[in-house]
């Protein structure tokens, strides 16, 4: 099945958001939400980052362990981790242990540190495409994994200095933090932005 499936409560959903028992509460509750804030933001850039060729679900089951490593995803305090808080992230067993996107969330932070207040969110939320072009997917298929606004929002990131940050990642992105409804057509939480 592609379309929209019942969940236990017969409600119906994306497929996705029934895999894993993690899904169901991210599903309803946060993916396709408004994130704005900078950290907030930065936090989503940099999980989104680390997922980059893993399961969405590895990196959910480690997300609070990742907000503990990296004191909450607080831009300036992540800028100011040095070479010895690299190497304890990378024997911390409660995150994804990959030196490049260690070192790229580190990069990343000292880059946005220098930006002023809200910049980052304003950046972001430029790219969001007007939703009433944007037709309801019916089925997963209707799903693309990249768009036209996240290969923008990939390069101007990058031309900003940030790494890491490829199209797909952006649009992942983009779905998890509002900026697009992906949500099926039938699934109950279409439109609960």
């Amino acid at each position: 099945m592609t379309g929209a499936v019942p969940g236990p409560d017969g409600a119906l959903r994306c497929p996705w958001g029934l895999s894993a028992e993690d899904y169901v509460a991210y599903h309803d509750e946060e993916w396709g939400r408004p994130v704005h804030g900078d950290d907030a933001l930065f936090e989503r850039l940099c999980l989104e980052a680390f997922q980059s060729g893993l399961s969405w679900i590895t990196i959910l089951r480690r997300r609070e362990g990742f907000r503990s490593a990296f004191d909450g995803f607080k831009i300036a305090s992540v800028a100011a981790f040095t070479d010895a808080d690299k190497e304890r992230l990378l024997a911390d067993a409660g995150i994804i242990r990959n030196r490049a996107k260690i070192e790229a969330t580190v990069a990343n932070a000292r880059v946005l540190a220098d930006w002023p207040a809200g910049e980052l969110d304003a950046l972001i939320w430029s790219y969001a495409p007007d939703p009433a072009l944007r037709p309801a997917p019916r089925t997963l298929a209707d799903v693309p994994p990249v768009s036209d606004e996240s290969t923008a929002l990939s390069k101007a990131l990058k031309k900003r200095g940030l790494r890491f940050i490829g199209p797909t990642t952006a649009y992942a992105l983009m779905q998890a933090c509002g900026l697009v409804d992906d949500h099926l057509a039938d699934c109950v939480a279409r439109g609960l932005r």
